[in-house]
């Protein structure tokens, strides 16, 4: 029959936060693991999609990490996705463009 397990900490729950996993030491006992919480990776702030190139780490270990490994070298590199950023670049010169149009138009009508 197999040997039955206990928690180590005092939660005694199957909860999110006390994730274990079963381990056979070398003595040949098995004895419960607590697993780390898994994470989501780092999401673009306009789409929600999953930014590339960057790691889905906690938070406590983000901290300790280079600051080329939290961001990608672009503008809003870690913020937002590539399509994004091409997105707001494009709108934004679509606006000066509209910008230019409405001036040119209106030097014409006065002359």
């Amino acid at each position: 029959m197999a040997q039955r397990l206990t928690y180590r900490r005092r939660l005694s729950y199957n909860t999110r936060s006390n994730l274990v996993k079963v381990v056979k030491t070398p003595g040949g006992k098995l004895v419960y693991q607590y697993q780390k919480k898994s994470v989501k990776a780092p999401r673009c702030g306009d789409c929600g999609v999953a930014l590339q190139g960057l790691k889905a780490i906690r938070a406590r270990k983000l901290a300790r990490v280079s600051k080329s490994e939290k961001s990608v070298s672009r503008a809003y590199g870690g913020s937002r996705c590539s399509h994004c950023v091409r997105s707001r670049i494009v709108r934004a010169f679509l606006v000066e463009e509209q910008k230019i149009v409405k001036k040119v138009l209106k030097a014409q009508q006065k002359k």
